[in-house]
């Protein structure tokens, strides 16, 4: 469980590493917090064990979204599939999710961590996509196979920088395909 102060650091840290991606530096940590670094490395011991907390913490946090979504009774199944595979909390709509492509050479074990978050905690969005199908509003499709192809488009967001090639911010094109999925799979 993360303390108050530990929340306030990653805060912060997302804010900072909106404005200068991977290369800011703790001392630019500290001046946007108005603390020490000592205090910071009281919770963090360097900036990759900081890191680390952070990539838990921004998917905690859509996890927490992912839940709210589920248990909105006033939207269709289809609804929530679109907002759970695309659910993005309020707050993290201005991070630069395009500069995480530079994780795996600079902070290999770090990118490990982000890649092993986004092949898990599918278990509500499969239950969704099964309802639908028995709802009947979602095709049959081989539901893992759906989950494959969402799990390898954010990939690919994450290993190369395919959205800054392409003028595309993170929930651009996270938005697309989940369109492009969902208008796929659902019942005409």
């Amino acid at each position: 469980m993360r303390t108050e102060q530990q929340k306030h650091i990653l805060d912060g840290t997302i804010r900072v590493f909106n404005r200068k991606g991977l290369k800011f530096t703790m001392d630019d940590l500290a001046k946007e917090l108005g603390m020490s670094k000592k205090t910071i490395y009281v919770c963090y011991n360097d900036k990759e064990a900081l890191f680390f907390d952070m990539v838990d913490y921004l998917f905690d946090n859509i996890s927490s979204q992912k839940q709210s979504v589920i248990e909105d009774e006033s939207l269709s199944t289809i609804e929530k599939i679109k907002k759970i595979l695309g659910v993005m909390p309020e707050s993290y709509k201005d991070i630069d999710f395009r500069q995480l492509y530079s994780l795996k050479d600079k902070f290999p074990s770090i990118y490990n961590k982000v890649e092993e978050r986004l092949e898990t905690g599918w278990d509500s969005t499969i239950e969704l996509i099964e309802t639908g199908i028995k709802e009947g509003v979602v095709r049959p499709v081989p539901v893992r196979i759906v989950k494959m192809m969402l799990e390898a488009s954010l990939e690919q967001f994450f290993q190369r920088d395919v959205l800054i090639q392409n003028g595309l911010t993170y929930n651009q094109a996270l938005n697309d395909v989940v369109e492009i999925l969902v208008n796929g799979i659902a019942v005409r």
